[in-house]
């Protein structure tokens, strides 16, 4: 499947419904969340929404086909670090939406003043593992059998070398080989 051309926006409390229904299928299918189905509201809104810095909707065609959220990984002296979670419809998988809303997501939390990003428990199984390296992104620990049995690996990525979403870019290029030479 080609590329899906997509729009990433900020999500609003109006789209909490929507991504609530879409991450509870996935969490139901046990696809790369640690969450115990059936995923209550509250459960979602205390991970997804809550303690987030950000939370952003991919859209194709008006419809949701992915989601991010973007949060501070630690508290205190050590919350200059954000985490980040992502989620794509099973039907857009392989797409290039996951990597678009990775890619979103390292130029918003550099805006948001976060100076690295790191993900807690990517399951040995997660397709996306090749991605984050591609973006940088170094395996920095493994957590042995994290979930039902299966390792995790933990992700690190340092953010100073990526430009902040929203600034004023002389050439776009620019920025795109600034995420591809960051990966090599």
């Amino acid at each position: 499947m080609d590329a899906v051309p997509i729009e990433i926006r900020r999500a609003a409390a109006p789209d909490h419904d929507e991504l609530y229904a879409a991450f509870s299928r996935i969490v139901a299918d046990r696809e790369g969340f640690p969450q115990q189905p059936p995923l209550t509201r509250e459960d979602f809104d205390d991970y997804w929404i809550r303690h987030a810095s950000a939370v952003s909707m991919a859209c194709f065609g008006g419809y949701m086909v992915g989601a991010s959220y973007i949060k501070p990984n630690f508290v205190g002296r050590a919350a200059h670090i954000a985490n980040a979670g992502y989620f794509v419809v099973a039907a857009y998988r392989g797409t290039g939406v996951g990597r678009s809303l990775v890619e979103h997501s390292l130029r918003a939390a550099r805006r948001l003043g976060f100076d690295a990003m790191m993900f807690n428990l990517v399951f040995e199984s997660n397709h996306a593992r090749a991605m984050y390296r591609q973006l940088g992104f170094d395996e920095v620990g493994r957590v042995p059998r994290a979930v039902e049995g299966e390792d995790a690996v933990i992700y690190w990525r340092s953010l100073e070398d990526i430009v902040p979403e929203d600034s004023k870019v002389e050439d776009p290029d620019l920025e795109n080989a600034d995420l591809e030479n960051a990966a090599r």
